[in-house]
C-alpha cells in the first residue's frame, strides 16, 4: 500500500467541487488508456475568472484526490492564474504523492488546462 499524505487522503475522502456544471463554459477531459483513470472539468467563467469548477473523475484515490485539488486550487483564479497550476504545484499542495501515482496530477492539471483552452475557442479569445 502506497503512503498517501494527510492531505492526499482527506481530499480523497471528502472530494470537493464534484459533479458536472450545467452549460458549462469550457470541459476538458484526459483519460490515461494505461492506468484507466478518466478525468472531465467543468468550468464557469466571469469576468476572466473562474467562477466555478467541477469535476468527474474516475479512477484511483490518487487521482480523485488530485482532481479535488487542482478544483480548489483553480476556483476564483483568472484564466492566466489557473494555466499556470502545473502537475508539480498540485503534487506539492497535496504533500507528496508515491512517485508510481505521479501520473495523476498531471491528469489533473491537463483537465483543467483542456477545459480552459475549449472555453478560449468557444469565447473566440483564442487559445
Amino acid at each position: 500500500m502506497p503512503f498517501y499524505s494527510e492531505k492526499v487522503m482527506d481530499h480523497f475522502q471528502n472530494p470537493r467541487n464534484v459533479g458536472e456544471i450545467n452549460n458549462p463554459d469550457g470541459t476538458g477531459e484526459v483519460g490515461n488508456p494505461v492506468c484507466g483513470d478518466l478525468m472531465i472539468f467543468y468550468i464557469k467563467v466571469r469576468d476572466g475568472r473562474l467562477e466555478d469548477v467541477k469535476f468527474k473523475t474516475f479512477g484511483c484515490g490518487a487521482a480523485i484526490a488530485v482532481s479535488s485539488m487542482v478544483s480548489e486550487m483553480a476556483k476564483g483564479r483568472t484564466l492566466d492564474e489557473a494555466m499556470k497550476i502545473t502537475n508539480e504545484l498540485v503534487a506539492v499542495e497535496l504533500g507528496g504523492l508515491p512517485p508510481n501515482k505521479m501520473h495523476c496530477s498531471n491528469l489533473g492539471a491537463d483537465a483543467l488546462h483542456k477545459a480552459i483552452e475549449d472555453y478560449k475557442k468557444k469565447s473566440g479569445s483564442g487559445a
